[in-house]
């Protein structure tokens, strides 16, 4: 047995009034803003302010090494679209590899982390509702450079639970099983 998927009809679909953000733009990743933040290169595709607060896209470089602990985010699924280099990633109770051409859907309110393994990783990394672009601009040193940060040369920001939750992420307590020795 099948089920039917309703289908909204164009006289209902004229009706709709625009949604705030909803003009069309072209953003190129090589004239788009971009910031250092923890060694990582973040380029800012579209924001909640670009889509009326429905999603945010970032393109982001990451070093062998490099991804967050264990954490959640309590309002926005995130999305990993893998460009280049291989991560292991927590997602809820599992961990699995992610290469070039791999996409990642990671619900709100999951517990997730990652690690870079290759030399370095490229992908595209979105959240629905818009969420996490917003720390980025606000903490991160702006950059025209399309590279990552030379090592050390951005002090990281004071991010606290407070600062963080303000966003909508959640650093989760405990042992982090993506780094042996630990946080």
């Amino acid at each position: 047995m099948s089920k039917e998927i309703p289908v909204m009809s164009e006289e209902i679909l004229a009706a709709l009034p625009p949604i705030p953000g909803s003009e069309p733009f072209i953003r190129n990743v090589d004239t788009a803003r971009a910031y250092w933040l923890v060694d990582v290169l973040w380029i800012v595709l579209a924001n909640g302010a670009d889509t009326g607060g429905r999603f945010s896209m970032m393109e982001q470089l990451l070093p062998k090494g490099s991804g967050p602990g264990p954490h959640t985010h309590t309002w926005s699924d995130e999305t990993f679209y893998m460009l280049d280099g291989e991560i292991t990633i927590l997602v809820g109770d599992e961990i699995k590899t992610a290469r070039k051409g791999d996409f990642i859907m990671v619900p709100r309110s999951t517990v997730h982390a990652f690690r870079v393994d290759s030399e370095t990783a490229r992908f595209l990394n979105g959240y629905t509702p818009a969420s996490l672009e917003a720390l980025i601009v606000e903490l991160a040193t702006p950059t025209t450079e399309r590279t990552l940060p030379p090592k050390g040369a951005v002090a990281p920001p004071a991010m606290n639970p407070a600062l963080l939750r303000r966003y909508g992420m959640d650093v989760q307590p405990g042992p982090d099983p993506l780094r042996p020795n630990g946080r």
